[in-house]
């Protein structure tokens, strides 16, 4: 398995009030913390849906506005596009992700964790199924986990999912 890994940083955070990949979290800023933990498991790593210094950024695809799912066809298509065979997808604002996330998420087909589909293996051969989804108007990451028939895999203790200053404590 040759896996591109892909941070959707492309987000408003809204109901965080600020730039959600650039909080700390003990100390550290998110991103940085999903970037290290996913460059121990992935042959290669993106940013999606923002320019970020320091690190190989992609635009959401076919534009902003789609939420996760720009973020994660724009990775699909980056990866067909280079070789690699699976993306493993995260938001910016999961800082506990496990350093045996692919791993924990491998097996048949795409898989998610339980109650965020941001986070993800998606095999790359799925990124013209994405962009049709979107091309046809549309837009929950969960429709398309569900239209591909995503396993959904739970954790414990589960995954963070930062959502507001509080979550960070």
């Amino acid at each position: 398995m040759k896996i591109l890994g892909a941070i959707l940083a492309g987000g408003q955070s809204r109901r965080f009030g600020s730039d959600k990949a650039h909080a700390r979290y003990n100390g550290f800023r998110l991103l940085d913390l999903v970037y290290d933990r996913l460059s121990i498991q992935c042959d290669e790593l993106v940013v999606c849906g923002r320019e970020e210094e320091g690190f190989t950024c992609l635009p959401d695809r076919p534009s902003t506005g789609l939420g996760p799912l720009g973020g994660l066809n724009a990775a699909l298509h980056h990866a067909a596009e280079r070789g690699f065979t699976h993306v493993l997808s995260t938001g910016c604002d999961v800082p506990n992700l496990p350093p045996d996330l692919a791993e924990a998420l491998a097996g048949e087909g795409p898989a998610i964790v339980q109650s965020q589909p941001v986070i993800g293996l998606w095999p790359a051969e799925l990124a013209p199924r994405l962009e049709a989804l979107i091309a046809g108007g549309g837009r929950a990451l969960y429709g398309f986990a569900e239209s591909v028939g995503a396993r959904q895999i739970g954790f414990d203790p589960p995954l963070m999912n930062v959502n507001r200053p509080e979550d960070l404590a």
